[in-house]
């Protein structure tokens, strides 16, 4: 019982490095954060951005592995909803911008002179398929 314990134990650590360290050569390696910084105006705050990254990883398998209910009144959930999406959207504008995505593709589908319409399409359906997956799955 002991051995299958310590295999378990080993097989949790082990998994959590190698997705931690892919996880820091995907910030660092494409320039994610600098590039956010850099979008936003706000080289002066680093640290600041290191920590809630971290941060954010420690409360997120925190929060995994716990499964905790907050209680929180429906106005602060939807306050940290918001907060929650504008920094994953924030993310994901970071990474398409240093891999220039929307261009490539926009040349690959034909729309070269409207990639207004490309990018407006891609918001307007993560919306909608946001506000899908929370009214059909978020009262069960």
């Amino acid at each position: 019982m002991t051995i299958k314990i310590l295999m378990i134990l080993f097989l949790g650590f082990a998994s959590g490095l190698s997705v931690g360290a892919g996880y820091v050569a995907f910030l660092t390696v494409l320039g994610i954060i600098p590039r956010l910084m850099q979008l936003s105006k706000t080289m002066k705050m680093i640290h600041h951005y290191e920590w809630a990254v971290v941060i954010g990883a420690l409360a997120g398998v925190i929060a995994d592995l716990r499964d905790p209910t907050l209680g929180l009144p429906g106005f602060l959930l939807i306050f940290l909803g918001l907060t929650g999406g504008v920094f994953v959207g924030m993310l994901a504008a970071g990474l398409t911008e240093a891999v220039n995505v929307f261009p490539i593709l926009a040349k690959r589908i034909h729309l070269d002179g409207k990639i207004v319409i490309l990018i407006m399409a891609i918001v307007l359906g993560k919306i909608f398929g946001s506000i899908f997956q929370w009214v059909y799955f978020g009262h069960q």
